[in-house]
């Protein structure tokens, strides 16, 4: 068969609640086969094109049917579920009845629409559960004696380079290996479980199984399903059966894969971690890609020597097949219709423009039966007799050690048994008939039970059904609560709980549940320590639950309680259907951040979602902190536009959600932004799983523990310099307050800013304006001078120095005082002159209402720890943390009247900038008001002097002039413009006099009612000239 390209298409969804509370603008568009975007940032510009083989518009257009399926309104291009079916997933389901192997997998970004497209949602089915019931419909068909169908079922996922098997309890420590295939190169999953199925109904419960181990696997071990991957595979044979009796099996694998979230790795923003590197939260993805880019360049022939680097992960060793190889594929990329994602909607058009270039050659998998189980017997007896007979033995290569040899000799041995086991295996399989194996498979799937399905019940009795960040796994655990007592806890308590929960925080005996006639009331274990939170607030003391409460166990547990017998214990401003979105506001509330949109800026939604984001994240982190003893504590801190420092001074900032990690022995602190924290959290839950396995992770190096990092400068906290004394020439000098990201003040910085020539010197006081539009298009020069500070807490002794951007000559300048060590009231007397080559209206504009943020760092050092503190466990290093904290926060709140403890986390520090931004006006005030009285005693003096003068020498357009000049002056430097202008006037006056007699020595005086104009008029129309001059 010719070689065949990858088919790929894209669809785009609706938007999200989230995207319409943004008041997002779509950005897509579609016609016919092409898929258009438009760049939010640069609306006049070109929007970028791509074809693809499909373009599938599910944004808007379509109608909801009685059964709540979704069709296209009238006249509207809208595709439905079943278009996609009849597209793609028929394509599949011909081409495997034909012999085909075949490939669909989905890509997108969390949240663009991979699973709706999958698996579907409701009444909404995806092209996996419609392609699986076609297969049976068409198989139930089949009118020919001499042909039957075998069907199997497997279903694994892919998290942090390990294989889960979703179809079976028991997965072991690490992950089930990945193995080649030496015969035909490819790639298996060993001992993957492989069900029969002899119907769609089978499929479904199988699949609700894998799906209900997701959701247990994702809880317990704190792992994001975004992140992981989930490949289901159906083997389709069918066995034909010929006229001399002999048989042939037709073989078709079929692969539908729903990949994780393709969110770029760098668009976390975790620049500049040490440990960024041993992440593996893209590896796979990433693989994938250089894969697509390599097998791309194959197919059009742009190199000539390309390794395709399939063994890069372990995605992409299963995906050997169906990329580059005995497989038709095809390729769904979903996009999000929102500008807020257009970067990663973008990236995912990329992605999907290159793998239409791959070039696949699929052949029919047609062997005959005898043949096969002949050659798998065939290929054990040389594998028995390569392990009997030495064939394993290796001559010593080249550059190996023999310790190398050893290891590479045990690795084929360890390979060699496993490809016996499997070819016995695969042997064995032949030898019992199809139908004892689909009889076995169909007893074991009528006993699944995947938590509680039986929708009978929901309507009669009280129970707790569970939420996830992935909508996809909400809904599908389900406990009931029968009357009396359900105790929660581990499974290896005694005696074992009736809800068995595992994971962080989690205690053997973690809660009670008490159901009375239908009123629920829950209580925690005394002496357990466990966590819990009902509808976001710490459980104290017994409690009674109301219909839809949300209960959170340990950190990751989210229940909701559903309660028939008393609906209307229910909060009346509860939404329809709680969602995990709606659960993790409500935690961030209780803890005092704003969650509400409206009246938001788009900054400070991006900001809001970040937090809502974390929060969770932190909860989780600081719970394997306490299991791990790792003596760290976590808190998200909002950083305030006010209180950040560095970049250009000229932008405004965007309020910026940080991590900060605390040594609870000695008091050491770390600010991480949310990029390098979501890094870091990932790495955590690695080391977590080791524990979990087993393995001692006491004796790691601490360069490779997520938790340690090297001591560095703390900010303990920033002052903001106001500039607008620079726009009256005036020099400032003030003593700030330096406050931390709270708000609270952590001392003071003294500095002096003012006008100065290129070279530093002060500028004396003629140099003040009264209009600042004067200083525009001449150069201008001030110094800032960081004299003393006065730090109040002793840990910061070690040695304390300031840092600030400034614009100069044009450029972002980073400026760093000194660092004074040892005291905590160090002498800087630092200096900076800055330069403005041509001031313009922006530079007066930053004066009048920017300012320059000066950042005071403090030296840590990995101090020793009071002994007393070395005998507390990290839960007893945090509770007594917070004890301390709270009262700082309570004496912080008695000094200042109308401070709240969470208020000031968000806001203190714009209080304390708006507090120095109106210290900086008043004395700029004063300064104006200073100069006014200069004027005023000036006209007095004026008047005085004039006043005192014989009625002869009185004469008005001399002190006309005076009095005008004082009025239109500046500063001190009147009495010399006065006498100046008076020399101008007094020499227009000469000249003009000598004019007017060199006249009337040629002309006879009129003797008529006319005259001559007398010098007082003429001083007066040169005084009045003048004044307008």
């Amino acid at each position: 068969m010719p070689d065949e390209s990858v088919k790929v298409a894209v669809r785009v969804r609706p938007f999200n609640q989230r995207e319409k509370d943004r008041s997002a603008k779509l950005i897509i568009k579609m016609q016919g086969q092409m898929t258009t975007i438009a760049n939010p940032e640069t609306p006049n510009e070109e929007p970028k094109s791509f074809s693809f083989d499909y373009s599938y518009w599910s944004h808007d257009g379509f109608q909801e049917k009685s059964d709540g399926v979704l069709e296209p309104a009238g006249g509207s291009s809208y595709a439905s579920q079943r278009r996609v079916f009849e597209d793609l997933g028929q394509g599949v389901l011909d081409n495997a009845f034909e012999g085909y192997n075949c490939s669909l997998f989905a890509y997108g970004q969390t949240g663009s629409g991979k699973s709706y497209s999958m698996v579907g949602y409701g009444q909404n089915k995806g092209i996996v559960p419609i392609t699986c019931d076609e297969m049976f419909k068409t198989m139930d068909k089949n009118a020919d004696p001499n042909k039957r169908f075998e069907v199997t079922f497997s279903m694994l996922e892919i998290y942090n380079e390990q294989v889960r098997d979703l179809l079976s309890k028991d997965n072991p420590k690490g992950g089930l290996n990945v193995r080649q295939n030496p015969k035909l190169g490819l790639f298996y999953v060993e001992n993957l479980k492989r069900v029969p199925v002899g119907s769609y109904a089978e499929i479904e419960k199988r699949t609700d199984q894998g799906t209900a181990s997701r959701t247990v696997a994702s809880t317990n071990m704190n792992a994001t399903s975004s992140r992981a991957h989930t490949v289901v595979t159906i083997t389709f044979d069918q066995i034909i059966k010929s006229e001399s009796g002999s048989e042939t099996k037709k073989s078709s694998v079929m692969n539908l894969v729903d990949l994780a979230g393709s969110e770029r790795a760098d668009s976390t923003g975790a620049t500049g971690d040490r440990l960024k590197e041993g992440a593996n939260i893209n590896k796979s993805l990433s693989a994938l890609g250089n894969v697509i880019s390599a097998l791309a360049d194959l197919s059009m022939g742009t190199k000539k020597k390309i390794m395709v680097p399939y063994r890069d992960s372990v995605l992409t060793k299963l995906l050997q097949n169906a990329l580059g190889g005995n497989s038709k594929t095809i390729m769904i990329a979903a996009l999000s219709p929102a500008d807020i994602n257009y970067d990663e909607t973008l990236s995912t058009l990329r992605y999907a423009d290159r793998a239409k270039k791959i070039k696949n050659k699929a052949v029919v998998n047609e062997n005959p039966l005898d043949k096969l189980i002949r050659e798998l017997k065939e290929e054990n007896e040389r594998l028995k007799k390569a392990m009997e007979g030495g064939g394993v033995v290796m001559q010593e290569g080249a550059g190996l050690t023999p310790e190398e040899l050893d290891k590479m000799r045990k690795q084929m041995e360890e390979d060699i048994r496993a490809q016996l086991m499997a070819n016995q295996a695969m042997i064995a399989e032949n030898a019992q008939s199809w139908d004892d194996k689909l009889a076995e498979a169909r007893t074991e799937t009528e006993k699944i039970d995947v938590g509680g399905a039986d929708n009978s019940r929901k309507s009669k009795e009280a129970y707790l059904i569970n939420l996830n960040e992935d909508p996809m796994l909400s809904g599908v655990i389900c406990h009931f609560l029968n009357s009396g007592e359900t105790s929660v806890g581990r499974k290896d308590a005694s005696p074992v709980p009736n809800i068995c929960l595992s994971g962080l925080s989690i205690q053997k005996q973690h809660a009670v549940i008490f159901n009375k006639k239908g009123v629920i009331e829950i209580e925690s274990v005394s002496g357990s320590g466990s966590k819990t939170k009902i509808n976001g607030i710490p459980l104290t003391g017994r409690k009674a639950l109301c219909h839809k409460d949300r209960i959170l166990f340990g950190s990751n547990h989210m229940y909701v309680l559903m309660n028939p017998l008393k609906p209307e214990t229910a909060d009346n401003s509860l939404p329809k259907e709680i969602t995990w979105e709606y659960a993790q506001k409500e935690i961030a509330q209780v803890k005092g951040f704003a969650t509400g949109s409206a009246g938001l800026s788009k900054e400070q939604q991006i900001v809001q979602e970040q937090v809502l984001e974390i929060l969770p994240m932190v909860s989780e982190v600081n719970a394997v902190s306490e299991e791990l003893n790792k003596q760290k504590s976590f808190e998200v801190v909002l950083i305030s536009a006010a209180a950040q420092e560095g970049g250009d001074i000229t932008q405004s900032h965007a309020s910026k959600v940080t991590v900060k990690m605390k040594n609870l022995l000695n008091g050491n602190t770390w600010l991480w932004e949310r990029g390098k924290f979501i890094t870091r959290r990932y790495l955590i839950q690695e080391l977590y799983q080791k524990f979990l396995d087993g393995e001692n992770i006491s004796n790691i190096p601490k360069e490779q523990d997520p938790f340690w990092e090297p001591t560095e400068d703390v900010l303990i906290g920033t002052s903001n310099l106001f500039l607008q004394s620079l726009s009256y020439c005036l020099d400032f000098e003030d003593t700030l307050n330096i406050s931390d990201y709270k708000g609270q003040e952590e001392g003071h910085l003294k500095v002096k800013l003012e006008p100065c020539d290129n070279k530093g010197k002060p500028i004396d006081e003629e140099a003040f304006v009264d209009d600042p539009h004067d200083l525009l298009n001449k150069p201008y020069h001030f110094k800032l001078t960081v004299e003393n500070a006065n730090i109040h807490k002793s840990r910061f002794s070690k040695g304390i120095m300031v840092k600030y951007s400034v614009k100069n000559n044009g450029k972002v300048e980073e400026v760093k005082t000194p660092t004074v060590k040892n005291t905590l009231t160090p002498t800087f007397n630092h200096a900076k002159v800055i330069s403005i080559p041509k001031l313009k209206q922006e530079n007066l504009d930053f004066f009048e209402s920017g300012c320059i943020t000066l950042s005071i760092y403090g030296i840590q050092e990995d101090t020793m720890p009071d002994p007393k503190l070395l005998k507390l466990n990290t839960r007893d290093l945090r509770a007594l943390t917070i004890n301390q904290e709270l009262r700082q926060m309570e004496n912080m709140e008695n000094s200042t009247a109308n401070a709240s403890g969470r208020r000031a986390t968000m806001f203190g520090n714009e209080i304390a900038s708006d507090t120095s931004h109106l210290k900086t006006e008043v004395v700029l005030l004063q300064r104006k008001y200073e100069r006014l009285q200069q004027k005023e005693r000036r006209m007095q003096q004026i008047c005085e002097e004039w006043s005192k003068k014989p009625d002869g020498e009185k004469q008005f357009e001399p002190f006309y002039r005076a009095v005008s000049a004082v009025a239109n002056s500046t500063g001190t430097r009147l009495k010399t413009r006065v006498q100046m202008l008076n020399q101008v006037l007094q020499g227009q006056k000469y000249v003009r006099q000598m004019a007017l007699d060199k006249s009337a020595n040629k002309k006879t005086p009129s003797k008529s009612n006319g005259k001559r104009p007398s010098s007082a008029d003429n001083n007066k129309t040169e005084s009045s000239a003048c004044v307008v001059q």
